[in-house]
């Protein structure tokens, strides 16, 4: 999925979709925070990233973290929480690891929802 980096979601990623289609996932009892919405809104005014574009919300810490892929391979994806403020970097980056800060967030964290996904095609 990632280029020198660790996928976010162990769930596969699928294709050939609408170009103007994406999905959030929510229920009454999962909110998704404004900030992350407004995350959303900004990566549908991009091109499709490539790959595209996935918000997975994670339970790290005893927090609700929120991980956002990156544009591209060689940059960082990262960890917000509900507030947008970043906490770290689990993977992405030229080495593939991340900004070390949060080493473990792949065996540590619980995977809850996939908040968005970008299933836009590429023209």
């Amino acid at each position: 999925m990632f280029a020198c980096s660790q996928k976010i979601s162990s769930e596969g990623s699928s294709a050939g979709h609408d170009t103007n289609k994406a999905t959030v996932s929510a229920s009454p009892q999962t909110a998704t925070p404004a900030c992350i919405l407004s995350k959303i809104d900004s990566i549908k005014k991009d091109p499709v990233w490539n790959p595209p574009a996935e918000i997975y919300e994670y339970e790290y810490q005893g927090k609700k973290v929120y991980a956002i892929s990156s544009n591209c391979c060689d940059f960082f994806n990262t960890v917000v929480d509900a507030n947008c403020t970043y906490v770290c970097a689990p993977s992405g980056g030229f080495t593939g690891r991340g900004d070390g800060k949060c080493a473990n967030f792949f065996k540590e964290a619980k995977q809850l929802r996939l908040v968005w996904k970008d299933e836009r095609t590429r023209k």
